[in-house]
């Protein structure tokens, strides 16, 4: 055995264990992509918010709003602990994932400066019902509850998207009603 190959096999890079570390590699620069997304996504909001509060709009639902931001936060830990752990990568869903991101693209678009990670209402505000809001009552959840459970799936964590989705879904139940309630009977615009 050449040296080089000794060097390898002891370093346990030898056999199955040499192309883990590339999906490894790869999946853990996909967490960090989609942590520094979900950070300019914050500071995009946050300015908005900060805009709207400031024309007069008030905030609904400010009590639930850190356990969604925890479990986005946990979500991201327990995804990279996921890509440091993977036996292979699912590329048709990372793929799919990715896809989705022409999604929450559109959602942002379309609300403008009026987009925001929190339940934000004016009593004069028409609700948006153009772009993708046409197609979809609530799609940026839509495609947030999609992205919870894909992620995981394409690093074999079927554990992460179940626990997560299981979360995220009552999270939603919740916060789906209170923006129906602070939305309910303003008029709509297409």
């Amino acid at each position: 055995m050449e040296p080089v190959q000794e060097v390898i096999r002891d370093a346990g890079l030898a056999g199955e264990a040499g192309p883990m570390i590339g999906a490894q590699a790869i999946a853990l620069g996909v967490v960090l992509a989609v942590a520094f997304q979900r950070l300019a996504e914050q500071m995009i909001a946050a300015r908005n918010t900060t805009m709207l509060l400031e024309h007069g709009w008030r905030e609904e639902g400010a009590r639930h709003y850190p356990l969604i931001v925890a479990l986005h936060v946990l979500w991201l830990v327990a995804c990279a602990y996921a890509a440091l752990s993977l036996q292979t990568i699912h590329w048709w869903l990372l793929i799919a994932y990715g896809a989705l991101q022409i999604g929450r693209l559109w959602v942002i678009l379309s609300l403008g400066p009026f987009w925001t990670t929190r339940i934000l209402t004016h009593p004069e505000a028409p609700v948006l019902r153009r772009g993708i809001f046409g197609l979809i009552r609530h799609p940026n959840y839509a495609i947030v509850a999609i992205e919870i459970a894909l992620l995981p799936l394409a690093f074999g964590a079927w554990e992460i998207a179940l626990a997560f989705s299981a979360v995220n879904g009552a999270l939603l139940y919740h916060r789906i009603r209170v923006e129906d309630a602070a939305l309910a009977g303003r008029p709509e615009v297409r």
